[in-house]
């Protein structure tokens, strides 16, 4: 096993880097494929498919999400180091995806609740991310290089699908960046950390549920932003790319959820 460990992972873990998966990913997958290789305790050149279908039938997940990243990690290893990708691999079942509905808060309480927050660092991170319903991992990224103040927009670089895309920029978040960035002065990204060059999501989780909602994931203000620019009559197709979707059932969600939209049904009764 240690020779899997310090060779053939190494290899898996170079042609993901080639096929441009993020370091997050490699990581996971790398994990994930290291925990089959060390359960079934074999050579990895013997490993079959019924081997793979056995493990993933009696794995214990506990969402669907991992069962989908333990599935894509085991299919890509066969495909790139065991050079094993047959008609069985494609025949693996995938979970049903799960249908929830994200929570919506009001727009005037999160925006009561952002307006109390003192410390400017913690209130420009959060009325940032719900302004353009930002991704965490875009936020912690932005560089203050990509704040345009000249046209009043900000570019969001290598997001989620290696994709760039460009959102707007409000005169009043622009206002209260220019006040903690005299306060702060970042150097290179916009918000960076105590001790390192960028902030982190935990911190940024950790601060959503101190001054928004304890409940949820600082995630939720994307689906708030997108929800409440729809209630305000933005086009659903600018609000698509705003958010950065491919396919616009993607957006169409925020329709289902929106306040406005279902006061305007004439019930029956």
């Amino acid at each position: 096993m240690n020779t899997f460990k310090n060779s053939t992972l190494e290899i898996f873990k170079k042609r993901l880097r080639v096929k441009n998966y993020s370091e997050r990913t490699i990581l996971s997958y790398s994990s994930y494929v290291l925990q089959y290789v060390n359960k079934l305790k074999k050579e990895s050149y013997s490993l079959t498919t019924k081997d793979l279908n056995d493990y993933l039938f009696n794995y214990k997940y506990t969402s669907i999400s991992q069962q989908n990243q333990i599935i894509n990690s085991l299919k890509l290893f066969y495909k790139y180091i065991l050079n094993k990708a047959d008609i069985h691999l494609n025949k693996i079942e995938r979970p049903r995806k799960e249908k929830h509905l994200p929570q919506i808060i009001d727009k005037e309480l999160i925006i009561e609740k952002l307006a109390k927050i003192e410390n400017i660092k913690h209130r420009a991170i959060l009325t940032l991310c719900y302004s353009v319903g930002m991704r965490v991992s875009e936020l912690i990224n932005l560089k203050i290089c990509d704040i345009d103040s000249n046209r009043m927009l900000i570019k969001i670089n290598n997001a989620k699908g290696k994709k760039d895309r460009i959102v707007p920029l409000s005169e009043k978040v622009l206002l209260l960046l220019r006040q903690y960035y005299k306060q702060y002065k970042p150097k290179e990204y916009l918000f960076n950390g105590q001790s390192e060059l960028q902030y982190s999501i935990k911190s940024c989780q950790n601060i959503y549920k101190k001054y928004i909602d304890s409940d949820l994931s600082i995630h939720n203000l994307r689906h708030c932003c997108f929800t409440h620019l729809l209630e305000n009559k933005t086009d659903i197709l600018i609000i698509q790319k705003i958010a950065g979707h491919s396919n616009p059932k993607t957006t169409q969600i925020y329709a289902h959820i929106s306040n406005n939209l279902l006061n305007q049904v004439q019930l029956p009764i």
